[in-house]
């Protein structure tokens, strides 16, 4: 009875049933292809080794992409040469697209530019291990891909930047947040997924920390929708 408990009060406690795709979130190689780096076999969420998860981050601004639009090799190196960086082992690469400023509309899911293969590529021969978009997809909205694959029957563009998996094994977060209020480089991200045995993805609570000073600005953490 209430009059049981201290000052009348009991307690809190909540139930979450969520699939782990939903909010902002680590992509495990495993939900690309069933293997990575040639034939090896693809590691889930729970495998990801820690440090490329907290590592300096690199942000490559698309917002003036259009909508559908599928990312180069040849984009992302004349960003590079733009902001004065040459990437490093490790680097977390952030993209900023226009899906960023639409998160929480109806559009949300069609909005922004997407990372080719090629430029998926570019990235991970370089040594990049993880990258992160603000838009719901690494890849192009996928409402602009199913058009080219009915024109075309071309299986490789479907999912093109994802299956890029397979070759070299990485992990990108999806749904990221105010990637706006970032530089172009100078700060860290930490993005520890959650470890879900066998999983494919988990979900992260992604920060960045920008500067000397350590002020962390959460520029990850989109309210969770299903």
């Amino acid at each position: 009875m209430k009059s049981d408990l201290p000052d009348g009060e009991g307690w809190a406690v909540e139930k979450v049933e969520l699939i782990t795709h939903n909010g902002t979130h680590l992509d495990a190689p495993y939900h690309f292809h069933s293997t990575m780096n040639h034939g090896e076999r693809a590691i889930a969420i729970d495998e990801v080794p820690l440090e490329w998860c907290f590592q300096p981050g690199v942000k490559l601004d698309f917002r003036h992409f259009a909508d559908g639009y599928v990312v180069t090799a040849r984009d992302v190196e004349t960003k590079l040469k733009r902001i004065g960086h040459t990437l490093s082992p490790l680097e977390i690469v952030v993209v900023n697209t226009r899906a960023g400023s639409r998160y929480g509309n109806n559009d949300y899911v069609t909005a922004g530019c997407g990372m080719g293969y090629e430029a998926t590529m570019y990235l991970l021969e370089r040594g990049v291990r993880l990258t992160g978009t603000d838009g719901w997809s690494w890849d192009a909205p996928f409402v602009f891909t199913a058009e080219k694959y009915q024109a075309t029957k071309d299986v490789s563009l479907i999912w093109e930047g994802h299956k890029a998996g397979r070759h070299i094994g990485y992990c990108h977060i999806e749904k990221l947040h105010n990637l706006e209020a970032l530089p172009g480089e100078g700060f860290m991200v930490s993005c520890f997924p959650h470890k879900i045995r066998g999983a494919s993805a988990g979900w992260t609570r992604a920060v960045a920390i920008i500067d000397e000073a350590m002020v962390a600005a959460s520029y990850a953490d989109a309210p969770t929708r299903k």
